[in-house]
């Protein structure tokens, strides 16, 4: 702590850190020019660091030095129940590993305040047509989730400074923005920025409240739980100006469908990107969010707004505390976090994006930045010409209409705009589509409330948009089955159905295994696809239906004016619905329950949580890095979704296989993502995904699709997992070969696990998207980048080859990847060592985060 720079804050009893006075001591006026983010890194640092590095930490700030290491620490951790649950199961398993070494367990603590909030585990069984699919999907989420719960319950009575919201209240990064984030931390006195980090890529929600948030994998959390600093480069921080204003009829969603395209075009991977300008002055929190959500689906590790008036309206609308309020404002303007303060900060790079250009949006197939706006349907061959037959579904038809996901929830434009169009769309008698599985699941229970105020809770009901949950849903790929009768008819006429929702990811075999692909829509959108039914329909042209009278309706007799949305806004979106919601929800509650033991107690038959073998076994043992053999040669873009699926598992997959001989029904094999605490089924899930292209699998001279491997040296073709076995059996060491933006996606700690469980010790590709490159060094697996003009064509690899990596590892040195072909021939290519930090360096030599903190642990105690 560098106590010489700690102030009181005018007008308060509270203090502070002068991160003004620490900069401008180093530079005369240099803080005026830094940047958002960089003004909040450095009151982190002031507080924080040791200061004997003080100096030199500011300076990288000042300098816009990315070539140094210095440390960061968040002052908190949010976890969803996937990652959060497995990072805890980790946690259990080293206090199991610390007791069998002598070490006491019970000391084994998170020291940073950890928020699990349970929300990716409930699947859209029953559709919101049912009026009691609530009620029915929390029940089936309870008896096909105990093990998981029961386990969850036994850490927020084991563990220290771990508070667990349970299931049916929300989406955890909607609760972070409408309630957990204060914006401005108070500790001890001291009054000091909010920071996050959250086991989920979509944490920059928070990032529209002036919140630094950002997504870390599970394996990166833990170590922040841990106390540990979370090391990180100065970020190439650009500035998005953004002008203008929507034209009428622009949703917050087509904006940043609109902003998504671009933003990947200006290639802004990894950065951290702050909006500012009249146009970003003029939106409000909601839209800031939905804008701030999507960032890693353009790429960005951080999307900030600067705390303006915008930012206090919707904590007052949100229902936080007066005081709060008042001191957020207070701080910010005395700081310089006030956006007013921020008009002389300069970026490396500054972009532009003009508001009024945009345009009614979707995007897909695929991909979230693959924008296509509605008026080009037909010409992108989207929409087209079809007939409809009497007893069938269409070509095209939309299975799954879901109003979904936090980007979207969290604004209550979006949802009000979705309720309205289904109110004139009844009035008109206009309906959904039979074929249609529709729901509506926000990401807090405000949004029906509100919904209700306005009177439109009904009309969304009316049309099968009843709430299914308050929770991910259809988003995380937990869309539910569908009716038997309508799975027969796609599965028996071939038929190309696809999902349209208003999530955030669209990848293939995400939505849904039957849902051959899925697009992204604003919530009113969603509404007209449910009633359109099909994918082929052109949504501005084409008639929905008939009213009364025989007269055609099409999109824009039922869509709603901005002044009539604006209105209902205002008159139904009220604080008192958040204290309702929230003031109980995080009520401190004295546990008067019996106390737990501080090992868990592993139930041996259980498919949910099972002891963790990070410690032993090959695990334990050294990575030679020398006779490798692929395991898969792999294109570009290939995401998370593709290394460890999330969504429900088929009876046919090596998941279902197993689940399947440990006794459990096919009805609850429930989804790939609620089994990883337990690695015996989520082995199983590595690279399972059908749409998987290995390039080492071809048919014909070209590569087939699906979850398949090649054997060497025999060259024998079999599925995935039987490959992954194999090569286990014979204790063979394994190196992926992959293409550009590898790792692209969710932060999904598993992509990492499951390719280290199967031997793969290392990883080269031509680049890797941040979250999953840190995941992979968490685990001990080594990520190496081609350099530029090399890649896996320009080598002529067949996957016939094996691979070994000479070199002394250190932050970012070049080493050499030697190729063995099968003829005798030996290349040598230099290669990037992607451990990019000398903290890295020491978690992968270390065998991983959990073996690193196992062994700090008990050296530590030695010398106590």
């Amino acid at each position: 702590m560098n106590s010489e720079f700690r102030k009181t804050l005018p007008g308060s009893q509270l203090d502070y850190f002068d991160a003004r006075a620490a900069v401008d001591a180093l530079k005369p006026g240099a803080y005026d020019s830094l940047p958002y983010t960089s003004r909040v890194l450095a009151e982190n640092l002031v507080r924080r660091c040791d200061p004997a590095t003080l100096n030199a930490s500011l300076g990288q700030l000042i300098e816009r030095r990315d070539d140094l290491d210095f440390p960061w620490f968040p002052a908190r951790v949010v976890c969803h129940d996937i990652l959060g649950q497995t990072a805890l199961v980790d946690l259990a398993g080293l206090r199991d590993a610390i007791a069998d070494q002598g070490g006491d367990p019970a000391l084994v603590n998170p020291v940073v305040p950890t928020q699990l909030i349970v929300d990716h585990s409930l699947a859209v069984e029953c559709g919101g047509f049912d009026p009691d699919a609530f009620d029915k999907n929390r029940a089936i989420e309870d008896r096909r989730n105990e093990d998981r719960f029961h386990f969850i319950n036994w850490t927020k009575k084991a563990f220290k400074n771990v508070d667990v919201i349970p299931p049916g209240n929300g989406i955890m990064h909607q609760i972070n923005l409408e309630k957990m984030s204060p914006v401005i931390q108070v500790l001890d006195g001291v009054a000091f920025p909010d920071t996050c980090v959250g086991t989920d890529s979509h944490t920059p929600h928070v990032d529209a409240l002036g919140v630094i948030a950002i997504g870390v994998g599970g394996l990166e959390a833990e170590s922040v739980m841990l106390g540990r600093a979370s090391w990180m480069r100065l970020p190439d921080i650009i500035g998005v100006e953004l002008t203008g204003k929507l034209q009428p009829g622009i949703t917050a969603t087509d904006m940043v469908l609109a902003l998504t395209e671009f933003l990947r075009k200006q290639k802004v991977v990894g950065a951290w990107l702050e909006f500012f300008g009249e146009g970003a002055a003029a939106l409000t929190l909601g839209d800031r969010a939905t804008i701030s959500n999507m960032a890693p689906e353009y790429g960005a590790t951080a999307a900030m707004f600067y705390i303006d008036q915008q930012t206090i309206d919707y904590l007052k609308l949100t229902g936080r505390e007066d005081e709060q309020v008042r001191l957020v404002e207070s701080y910010a303007r005395h700081t310089g976090l006030w956006a007013d303060s921020l008009k002389s900060a300069r970026y490396e790079r500054g972009l532009q994006f003009d508001l009024s250009s945009v345009v009614r949006n979707m995007a897909g197939p695929s991909n979230p930045h693959a924008r296509v706006a509605t008026s080009d349907l037909a010409a992108k061959g989207i929409a087209g010409q079809w007939s409809e037959t009497p007893g069938q579904m269409p070509d095209g038809a939309v299975i799954i209409a879901a109003i979904t996901s936090c980007t979207n929830t969290s604004n209550p434009r979006n949802v009000i705009a979705a309720g309205l169009l289904a109110r004139n769309a009844n009035k008109l008698g206009l309906t959904r589509k039979p074929w249609v599985k529709s729901s509506l699941a926000p990401g807090s229970k405000t949004v029906a409330m509100y919904l209700e105020e306005a009177g439109l809770g009904h009309e969304l009901e009316q049309l099968g948009f009843g709430v299914v949950a308050f929770a991910c849903t259809t988003c995380n790929g937990m869309s539910g089955a569908l009716d038997p009768v309508i799975q027969k008819e796609i599965i028996d006429r071939d038929l190309y159905a696809t999902a349209v929702l208003s999530g955030n990811r669209n990848f293939d075999g995400r939505i849904h295994p039957y849902a051959k692909q899925a697009f992204l829509a604003s919530p009113p959108l969603v509404v007209a696809y449910a009633i359109a039914g099909t994918i082929r329909f052109d949504i501005e042209k084409d008639v929905l239906g008939l009213d009364a009278n025989g007269r055609e309706i099409r999109l824009k007799d039922i869509w709603p004016s901005d002044e009539e949305i604006d209105a209902v806004v205002k008159a139904a979106v009220k604080p008192e619905q958040f204290r309702k919601v929230y003031i109980p929800m995080f009520a401190i509650h004295e546990d008067t329950g019996p106390k737990v033991e501080p090992l868990y107690e592993w139930r041996p038959q259980s498919t949910y949580i099972r002891r963790p073998p990070y410690w032993e076994g090959a695990l334990a043992g050294e990575r030679s890095l020398t006779g490798m053999r692929p395991l898969a040669v792999l294109p570009d873009n290939i995401t998370t979704d593709h290394l460890s699926p999330s969504n429900a598992i088929m009876a046919g997959s090596a998941a279902g296989e197993y689940l399947a001989k440990m006794g459990l029904p096919e009805e609850d094999f429930n989804s790939y993502a609620t089994h990883r605490g337990d690695h015996l089924t989520a082995q199983r899930a590595t690279f399972a995904n059908p749409k998987l292209f290995n390039e080492m699998v071809q048919e014909n001279g070209k590569v087939k699709q699906g979850s398949l491997a090649r054997i060497e040296p025999e060259g024998k073709v079999t599925r995935m997992w039987e490959a992954i076995e194999t090569y286990m059996q014979r204790k063979q060491p394994l190196i992926i070969v992959a293409g550009a933006d590898y790792g692209q996606g969710s932060s999904r700690d598993w992509a990492a696990k499951g390719v280290r469980l199967a031997g793969v010790e290392a990883i080269v590709a031509e680049g890797f998207e941040r979250i999953h490159r840190t995941n992979l060094v968490g685990m001990g697996v080594l990520p190496l980048e081609f350099l530029a003009g090399t890649d896996r064509k320009t080598l002529g690899i067949d996957g016939t080859e094996t691979y070994d990596v000479i070199g002394a590892r250190t932050p970012r040195a070049q080493l050499t990847l030697v190729i063995n072909r099968k003829n005798g021939e030996r290349l040598e290519v230099p290669v990037t060592c992607r451990l990019d930090t000398a903290e890295e360096v020491s978690i992968y030599e270390a065998g991983g985060v959990l073996q690193r903190f196992a062994q700090d642990f008990l050296e530590s105690a030695v010398a106590s």
